[in-house]
């Protein structure tokens, strides 16, 4: 997996983006403490309300919810207790992924309802091979350091899915998986399959190899579902990523500011959550709100503001040494066109510069209701040269070459200089990207980008080979999945 260690102004080089300066990220720090200490988070868990209560937050319960409030001390104290990195392991060590303060890398769109059959270029339900093909996708490409589950499949049990998608992703991938299991039963369910595919049970507790995704329900309410998964996330040592989905001016404030307050709240009061529970618990900082269009009532994945809301939220990660998620590369439009091409440059070059841990998107399309992998291709594409852009200009002895300018002199020729030969692989090189002259392309079949990117999938699904799981581990899964099925007294659609 190639790293990438100079996106964002805290590095030493490279290009960066400070999106918030010193003073303003503080004052959105100080504006969340006073939304914990007297607006407070609705809590539906009565577990989480006794959690938070022992550690001295104030509860005032009310039915079948309470609204606590956190005093900036405990706050504070818990965002101290998190960890500084987050170890994302694969089933092999190589495949390992650590976020690290300056590390940038891709991830898939996840949790699509449907998808563009790479085959067929149907608009269609995903299915559960879907879940598999694209993680075989993901696990070819280096740009790709984690992935989130890519959709939905509508073709097994509702209640279920998540186990299922992660049958089919572990299957297909030795990468590091994010996957919201929806309640603690599929939780626990989906630790099983891990420990299928790690080994056993301890080693998947040493090096787990998938990590929990929970999403707070903005403005500032943690259901019943979210609380439990982050207890035990957090008691089995189950990595979270914590991920709000606010729509700012409809179930978030109609600024980007006022967002990122609720959002950050949000996003704290989970990891507060996990950190009473097990001090010292994995969480990722993650987020992806962005606009209401006015005009539609839809998510605006495509807008500017939500690479805005990235860009922000990076920021705050990074004021509090939180590893981070933001979502960018997604668009509005269906298919992988010039809307697509322009909404997602725009977010990813702005998310990147801004140093997120991990870019969520790729592949998205239609509000993120639709994954493509043609698209998720030509994202990997476009964050390659993205990452060729904010490594920064070297400037040193060697690569200003005095010497060699001196030697070459006017109307000289640098081709044959042996300083060329040593940098010339430095350069950008395109995978799918065109650069022949338009004979040469002609000769080759005149075929556009999209279609090139389609082709390419369709090979990627038929001829990768991940590596192969432990001996027994895809037949243990199976019955795992099974049998959990069975025990909720469900049958396939």
């Amino acid at each position: 997996m190639p790293r990438q260690f100079k996106a964002g102004l805290h590095n030493v080089s490279g290009f960066g983006l400070k999106s918030l300066s010193d003073k303003e990220v503080d004052f959105i720090h100080q504006a969340t403490l006073q939304v914990f200490q007297h607006t407070g988070l609705k809590i539906y868990s009565e577990e989480a309300m006794e959690i938070f209560q022992g550690a001295g937050a104030v509860v005032e319960r009310l039915e079948d919810y309470a609204i606590v409030k956190i005093p900036p001390v405990i706050v504070e104290d818990c965002i101290r207790q998190a960890p500084r990195t987050f170890g994302c392991y694969g089933r092999a060590r190589e495949d390992d992924f650590i976020l690290e303060p300056s590390l940038v890398s891709l991830s898939c769109a996840g949790g699509c309802v449907n998808v563009i059959d790479p085959y067929t270029r149907e608009h269609r339900p995903a299915m559960k091979k879907d879940c598999g093909n694209i993680a075989r996708i993901c696990d070819s490409l280096d740009e790709i350091g984690v992935l989130l589950r890519p959709c939905i499949p509508n073709d097994v049990p509702a209640d279920i899915y998540p186990v299922h998608a992660l049958e089919a992703i572990l299957s297909n991938t030795s990468k590091h998986v994010l996957i919201g299991p929806d309640n603690v039963k599929n939780l626990r369910g989906m630790i099983q399959l891990g420990a299928a595919c790690a080994g056993d049970m301890k080693a998947f507790n040493k090096r787990p190899i998938f990590s929990a995704t929970v999403c707070p329900t903005s403005p500032l309410v943690l259901t019943k579902n979210v609380c439990e998964m982050i207890v035990e996330a957090a008691r089995q040592g189950v990595g979270l990523l914590v991920v709000p989905m606010a729509l700012a001016g409809a179930i978030s404030p109609a600024t980007v500011a006022g967002t990122l307050v609720t959002t950050n709240a949000e996003i704290l009061g989970s990891i507060i959550l996990a950190q009473l529970t097990a001090r010292g618990a994995p969480c990722i900082y993650g987020n992806l709100s962005t606009i209401m269009d006015m005009k539609t009532g839809s998510a605006a994945v495509g807008a500017p503001e939500l690479a805005r809301v990235a860009a922000g939220t990076t920021r705050l990660a990074k004021y509090y040494n939180l590893p981070c998620l933001a979502g960018a590369a997604m668009s509005d439009s269906k298919i992988p066109d010039a809307q697509a091409a322009y909404e997602s440059a725009l977010s990813v070059m702005l998310t990147s510069l801004a140093g997120a841990n991990i870019i969520f998107g790729m592949g998205g399309l239609e509000h993120l209701l639709t994954i493509d992998c043609a698209k998720l291709i030509m994202d990997a594409e476009l964050e390659r040269m993205v990452m060729n852009i904010i490594g920064g200009i070297d400037v040193s002895e060697d690569s200003v070459a005095l010497d060699v300018i001196h030697r070459v002199g006017p109307a000289g020729e640098f081709m044959t200089q042996e300083h060329t030969y040593d940098h010339m692989r430095d350069f950008s090189q395109n995978k799918l990207y065109d650069r022949r002259s338009r004979d040469v392309w002609f000769e080759k079949g005149a075929r556009n980008l999209t279609d090139c990117a389609y082709e390419k999938a369709r090979y990627v699904i038929e001829n990768h080979n991940p590596k192969p799981l432990p001996e027994g581990a895809s037949a243990a899964m199976q019955a795992i999945t099974a049998e959990y099925e069975a025990e909720l007294g469900l049958s396939q659609a």
